[in-house]
């Protein structure tokens, strides 16, 4: 049976000479085996790549919530899931029941199945691909290979079908559908297009040249971004090895890309004078777009919002009889094949069902009593946003699981007032504070 684990730190690396180190810890990353102690309780966080769920494993979350946990389900700015308030000695068999139900399809890399995926792929007619698709197939790729259980608990795999809801996420290897035949791999600041049919493998490969060159800096780096000048990953080199072809690309105000495949750079070895007819011209991505509203979603697909980003068990619940539901980065749901006339059933569950609630894009932190560095209960605190801006409440400058993009940032600080994106504002206060943040992030 499997059993809850503690965090095993790894080896430092020793670091590339003139290279800082970025950590100097193991990745102790919360998962549904290795669960985080907090003041209401032990903490899961359970990958869901895509956010998929298929109808029985909703049942078995929401069973799981209710019998094991506080009832009610945290809905993660990746899509993922958060059972809070567990007690001691429950984690072999919370770690049973989503074994069973195929929730835990590999133990040594259930924390590394970090993939967003456009939620509405497949369901409304926009986007060049289903990526859904793509995200299962990346989830048995990386299940599959030993090596993928190195990477760190925060390395994001991003899936865009080509209209931009979730290119802006922050991925560490982000894939975009161009065309129904192709895709653009980026992983950090360089860009190939692949066949449609290769992307998974590719952003495979992309995940493997990363590791190779954390390795080889040693500065213990988790994400792309903290890679060390001089030591980028080689992903051209990497999907050559894999046996992918790639074409080189850039998008917009990038360096031109040259040749082919890179090359290991010698001193002896002057730089090829820039020929312009060979070098690739930019590719057109879609800029960072809105998430989809709630409401109808196609003609047979829902999408709803949880309060505060969290859903009870019942409301997990109330979202079938569905295909499959699916959370969303903007803590929300969707359920694929679901009858859109069901939306003010749901209303009446405390959904976000329209986009024009003010609590729609309003989130905020575990606060108090569950987190013992919030200074306020920010939940409990937090009032109606203002339109077309997410609101984010912290209980402290941590500011966990903040959105991505522009965003009020709402600050808990001692005395038991707030910051609302740096100006100071009383509990009384902070609805006309909210309405007229003038955010600059």
């Amino acid at each position: 049976m499997l059993a809850a684990m503690p965090p095993t730190p790894s080896p430092a690396p020793t670091p590339a000479p003139g290279a800082p180190r970025v950590r100097e810890r193991g990745d102790a990353c919360p998962g549904a085996l290795r669960l985080h102690s907090a003041d209401d309780g032990h903490l899961a966080r359970l990958r869901l790549p895509a956010g998929r769920l298929t109808a029985r494993q909703v049942e078995v979350l929401a069973h799981a919530a209710e019998a094991l946990g506080d009832g009610r389900i945290s809905v993660t700015s990746r899509g993922n899931a958060e059972l809070r308030g567990l007690a001691d000695g429950c984690g072999a068999e919370l770690a049973a029941l989503l074994a069973e139900a195929g929730l835990l399809p590999s133990p040594t890399h259930e924390r590394v199945r970090n993939i967003v995926a456009s939620p509405a792929a497949g369901l409304d007619g926009l986007g060049h691909a289903d990526v859904q698709l793509w995200a299962r197939e990346l989830d048995g790729l990386l299940c599959a290979a030993p090596w993928a259980a190195a990477l760190s608990g925060r390395f994001l795999f991003v899936l865009d079908d080509g209209r931009g809801d979730v290119t802006g996420l922050g991925g560490d290897v982000t894939l975009v559908a161009v065309a129904p035949d192709a895709a653009l791999l980026r992983l950090g600041d360089r860009a190939v297009r692949v066949a449609a049919a290769d992307a998974p493998r590719a952003a495979l490969a992309a995940a493997r040249a990363f590791l190779t060159a954390a390795r080889e800096a040693g500065t213990g780096a988790w994400r792309v971004r903290e890679l060390p000048e001089g030591h980028e990953a080689d992903v051209r080199g990497a999907l050559t090895a894999a046996g992918i072809a790639a074409e080189p690309v850039r998008e917009p105000g990038q360096e031109p890309v040259r040749g082919p495949v890179r090359e290991p750079v010698r001193e002896s070895v002057r730089e090829p004078v820039r020929d312009p007819a060979r070098e690739p011209a930019p590719e057109s991505v879609p800029s960072h777009a809105a998430p989809p509203a709630p409401g109808p979603l196609g003609p047979r697909s829902l999408h709803v919002l949880a309060p505060l980003g969290r859903l009870t068990a019942a409301q997990l619940r109330a979202l079938l009889p569905a295909d499959e539901v699916r959370l969303t980065p903007w803590r929300g749901a969707v359920a694929a094949g679901a009858d859109p006339g069901r939306l003010p059933a749901l209303e009446a569950y405390g959904l976000i069902t329209r986009p024009d609630s003010p609590w729609a894009g309003v989130s905020a932190c575990t606060g108090r009593p569950g987190c013992a560095k919030s200074l306020a209960d920010v939940r409990a605190d937090a009032v109606p946003g203002r339109p077309g801006l997410p609101v984010h409440y912290s209980g402290c400058e941590r500011r966990c699981g903040h959105p991505h993009g522009d965003w009020v940032d709402v600050l808990a600080v001692p005395g038991g007032g707030y910051l609302v994106d740096g100006v100071p504002s009383s509990r009384t206060t902070l609805t006309a504070a909210v309405a007229t943040a003038r955010t600059t992030r």
